[in-house]
């Protein structure tokens, strides 16, 4: 999920220093705490409120394993970002941290995390989707290394299908328009397709898949704004929604008014074929004790546009480390050694994202726990793991992840919004969302 609040960017660059030097060092090898000198302090580590318990546990075994102690701290999601930002422009003790991949330009712009490039273990990205590495890279330089990851699915009710005569979910966005058509005219979902169109932070995840999934883009690789381009940008997908609303009728206008917790809790109803929704929601909506949909919820493959692919949107969460941490050649030793306990190897396997995945079924970017026996396992139980992984390799990061982001992501949010409740044109929509792209990319 993304978080989008603007909090006056420019305002908080002015406050920030550049970020200090970084100490050239690779990580010096595990040893065990019996064998390790005391460091003179511990290392602060920052997440937000998510596995709090898991954390612990996985942290409690790094300080036996390692000697080094750690000053844990965590803070609720809706308030992590401000919280941190605090922090860096009061210039709080922080080490390693938890990043999203959306806060990154705007964080390493201020120099308040630095590039790992010069650590060597964090760095080795053989096992890792690409998606991943791209989103934790900025300006040709790695930020960290990732733990968590996720993409938008496609998901649909098998049972619907079923009992429509539909024999296979669809294969693009038109069969969806004609499969959704077939559910409705024989009385089985008023309205088949629920997609989140609710100005919330999920909100440009759910476009970018339609607009990747439709062969288009909102820039260019220079950054330039190219949603606007009738051939190329995203007038494709953002007229598939005006038209499912306007024309078709399988869109609930109130799709802009809807959050992605209210489509989850919809679908799992069962009243609906077709959703929008991340990958992870799979297991809750095969759950019996949360879903009427238990055991019918299946994922496809994303539809494609006449001109795109299967494509989809991914995001993921990394470990960043701040110019304090570098500052110190022990200190960032030691927060390298941290970072790898938690976001690559443990004792030689990836134990943490093992156990977040089996613990609340967060998903991963590592590409071989695809093939671990528990994973392929604990999936079976809610979804086809090999049609999940195809998906997840076929993810892409969102290609508007810039410092003015959260600026420009209201203004395209009730562009589209506009459109599809049909004040607007499809092009009056994405000329008014790329000149304020335009307009932002300039001033920053």
């Amino acid at each position: 999920m993304t978080s989008i609040a603007p909090l006056s960017r420019r305002s908080f660059l002015k406050t920030t220093a550049s970020g200090l030097a970084t100490a050239g060092l690779s990580a010096a090898p595990f040893v065990t705490g019996a064998g390790r000198a005391l460091a003179t302090e511990p290392i602060n580590f920052a997440t937000w409120s998510a596995a709090v318990d898991t954390v612990k546990s996985h942290l409690a075994a790094f300080e036996a394993k390692t000697g080094i102690k750690v000053n844990y701290s965590n803070s609720p999601w809706a308030q992590y970002r401000e919280t941190m930002i605090t922090k860096f422009i009061g210039k709080a003790p922080v080490d390693t941290l938890w990043v999203s991949d959306s806060w990154l330009p705007e964080w390493a712009d201020a120099g308040w995390i630095l590039p790992v490039d010069q650590y060597k273990s964090l760095t080795d990205n053989s096992d890792v989707d690409q998606f991943c590495v791209d989103s934790m890279t900025y300006k040709g330089k790695q930020y960290g290394n990732t733990y968590y990851s996720d993409y938008m699915a496609f998901i649909y009710n098998a049972d619907m299908l079923a009992k429509a005569g539909i024999k296979a979910p669809p294969e693009s966005w038109a069969e969806v328009v004609d499969q959704s058509k077939i559910t409705k005219d024989k009385g089985l979902a008023q309205w088949p397709v629920l997609i989140s169109m609710a100005q919330e932070s999920w909100l440009i995840e759910f476009m970018t898949a339609m607009v990747f999934s439709n062969g288009g883009r909102f820039t260019d690789d220079k950054g330039n704004a190219v949603m606007q381009d009738p051939a190329n940008g995203a007038a494709p997908a953002l007229r598939w929604l005006v038209d499912a609303v306007q024309k078709h009728k399988i869109l609930s206008p109130s799709c802009v008014e809807t959050g992605e917790l209210a489509v989850l809790k919809a679908f799992s109803s069962g009243e609906h074929a077709f959703g929008l929704i991340p990958k992870y929601r799979l297991r809750t909506l095969n759950d019996p004790a949360q879903s009427k949909l238990a055991g019918n919820a299946k994922i496809a493959l994303m539809p494609k546009g006449d001109k795109g692919s299967h494509a989809t949107v991914g995001w993921m969460r990394f470990y960043g480390m701040t110019p304090r941490a570098q500052a110190d050649a022990q200190r960032a030793a030691d927060s390298v050694k941290l970072m790898e306990w938690f976001g690559g190897k443990a004792d030689g396997e990836y134990k943490f994202q093992k156990m977040l995945f089996k613990d609340v079924g967060s998903g991963f970017g590592v590409k071989s726990l695809f093939n671990d026996p528990e994973i392929r396992a604990a999936y079976a139980a809610y979804g086809d793991v090999d049609l999940i992984g195809k998906q997840q390799s076929l993810a892409r990061k969102k290609d508007v992840v810039a410092p003015w982001f959260g600026e420009w992501n209201d203004v395209n949010g009730t562009a589209w919004q506009q459109a599809i409740m049909g004040k607007v044109t499809v092009e009056q929509a994405l000329n008014s969302s790329a000149a304020k792209w335009t307009e932002l990319k300039k001033q920053s």
